[in-house]
């Protein structure tokens, strides 16, 4: 009786352990890992399982925790994995984080969700459309904003008016606008050009063109088109 709970003891023991990851196989159904227990012991293509909807590939030299089911070292699965060196740190309770040994992350914060890209870009493709169902406002800290199509808006503000709305008007100071095969209509506007010019068919527009019955007066000032 007493060699039967030895051996029942020390499969116990074999149950759990812990080691390093030294490499990983993820182009499979189920991600394969080599993990070395302890200095003797090397275990290769260990299956690691991971929350559904959950995944990643950890380091090499990442820490794991492995089951032996029965205790029969064959018989392996990696059902935990821990980077200390890239573990986002201070987190408070209830919060939850998203990150990598890059710096990139996604943490749910109390105040807030934050996205760190690390310097890296971002990319958001294989979409018809993207919404945002913002209540007050959203803003771009950048230098510019490009894009390759179509940019449509209900009005255009300007005014510099930090968080509110601006004057709806639309301000340009040089530079150049192109229009190519465009028709536009202007109703009850008045339109001032001040040392600038508009070129219309190939030829500049000046005093002496006339549009809607209305000619446009000295210094390229136009009145009311």
């Amino acid at each position: 009786m007493n060699e039967e709970i030895k051996k029942l003891w020390r499969r116990v023991q074999l149950v759990v352990s812990r080691g390093r990851i030294t490499t990983t196989d993820d182009s499979g159904a189920v991600q394969k890992v080599q993990i070395q227990i302890g200095e003797l012991e090397t275990r290769d293509t260990t299956p690691r399982v991971a929350e559904y909807g959950f995944t990643s590939n950890p380091l090499p030299g990442c820490h794991g925790v492995v089951i032996f089911v029965g205790g029969d070292r064959s018989n392996g699965v990696i059902i935990g994995t821990n980077d200390q060196t890239a573990r986002l740190k201070n987190l408070k309770p209830g919060e939850v984080a998203i990150y990598d040994d890059q710096g990139q992350s996604i943490w749910l914060k109390r105040t807030g969700i934050e996205v760190d890209g690390a310097g890296l870009p971002m990319l958001f493709h294989n979409t018809p459309s993207i919404t945002f169902k913002v209540g007050n406002f959203v803003r771009f800290e950048t230098p510019r904003v490009e894009t390759t199509q179509l940019l449509q808006s209900m009005q255009l503000t300007t005014g510099g008016v930090s968080g509110g709305v601006g004057l709806p008007i639309a301000a340009m100071t040089n530079g150049t606008i192109n229009f190519n095969n465009v028709a536009s209509n202007y109703q009850s506007c008045t339109t001032t050009y001040v040392g600038s010019t508009i070129t219309s068919d190939g030829h500049i527009i000046d005093h002496r063109e006339t549009h809607s019955g209305v000619q446009t007066g000295p210094n390229n000032t136009g009145q009311s088109v």
